[in-house]
């Protein structure tokens, strides 16, 4: 009877599910990563790009789908992409290293850095560069302002007046919560420390030592023909246009997520303070893109997937985490 129960709830829970997850989670895995892909284009994805750099093997990438969908120009597995979020890796490194130079202290606060906030941002006082990497601030996030992605801010005066005066979400290191707010304020640091803008710190840092020469600060300094399309469901316009930070190529991306993971990013010491701080993989949204970065240790593999459309409810990246985990059933075998 127990058993029954079990079956006739399962099978009752499947209604509550989105049939093309349900699709996608029990068809049967393909022999390789490209019929995966190939697979995404068809549960509705424009195009998809994916690297894959295992060790003991040669790095591998592939494409499916549409570069620019209007001009039926094929997916390309050098393509430029917007990272989103992946670029809080690129800053917490750049942290790390100011921090082991002197140049940044992880216990000093916001007030220390940016006294100009100090009644502005609840607890300035109180909340310290740490806690703002580790997203434990209580900064309210700019980004979940009403409306915000229809028309996103362009500076960091105009994105920072989204929260200004909103109390706090709660009382700093109490809480974890996601915040793109506490990386605004930290590039902000790091412009002023540094007397120049702070990608140019990670180019000297971190891009060229690594001779990453496909990973770029913002859409102006790329040629627009290689950033990936993107795609909004119910926004008619492909979004490559749209400056959201930084661009990069899978390749790109996989190859930093390498040198995080074994260490070969870091000088003396350096390794410690950023455990210490920060994650070693992650993923990014903007509308239009959908980007992960990953490392899985059983098998020494990192894979970056990059996906070109997104949606409001996030059915698509429930969906890109449905493949990302067939992806990595493919390379385990």
């Amino acid at each position: 009877m127990l058993r029954a129960i079990l079956i006739i709830g399962s099978l009752a829970s499947l209604f509550f599910v989105p049939w093309i997850l349900v699709k996608a989670w029990i068809l049967p895995l393909p022999n390789s990563v490209q019929a995966q892909l190939d697979q995404a284009v068809d549960h509705g994805f424009e195009g998809v790009v994916v690297y894959v750099d295992q060790a003991g093997k040669s790095s591998k990438k592939y494409a499916s789908g549409w570069h620019n969908k209007e001009n039926k120009i094929p997916a390309k597995p050098n393509a430029l992409y917007k990272i989103a979020s992946i670029s809080k890796l690129y800053d917490a490194v750049a942290v790390t290293k100011l921090v082991s130079n002197g140049k940044l202290s992880l216990d000093k606060t916001l007030a220390d850095y940016l006294p100009e906030l100090i009644g502005k941002i609840e607890y300035a006082e109180t909340i310290t560069l740490r806690l703002m990497v580790q997203h434990r601030s209580g900064i309210p996030n700019f980004t979940d302002a009403p409306s915000f992605w229809a028309e996103p801010t362009g500076t960091y005066e105009e994105s920072l007046s989204l929260i200004e005066g909103q109390p706090a979400n709660f009382k700093p290191g109490k809480k974890y919560e996601y915040c793109n707010t506490n990386y605004l304020l930290i590039n902000k640091i790091m412009d002023n420390v540094l007397g120049y803008p702070n990608f140019q710190f990670i180019q000297e840092e971190i891009l060229r030592p690594l001779k990453l020469k496909n990973t770029f600060g913002s859409l102006n300094d790329v040629d627009i023909n290689n950033v990936m399309s993107g795609y909004h469901l119910g926004y008619p316009h492909d979004l490559k246009t749209n400056d959201y930070g930084m661009h990069a190529t899978a390749e790109d991306v996989g190859r930093f997520l390498r040198a995080l993971n074994d260490g070969t990013l870091f000088k003396n010491g350096e390794r410690e303070i950023y455990t210490s701080i920060y994650e070693y993989e992650h993923s990014g949204w903007v509308p239009g893109y959908q980007s992960f970065a990953k490392y899985y240790g059983d098998i020494d593999a990192v894979v970056v997937c990059f996906y070109s459309t997104t949606d409001p409810k996030l059915l698509n990246w429930n969906l890109s985490e449905i493949i990302n985990n067939r992806i990595y059933k493919i390379i385990q075998d």
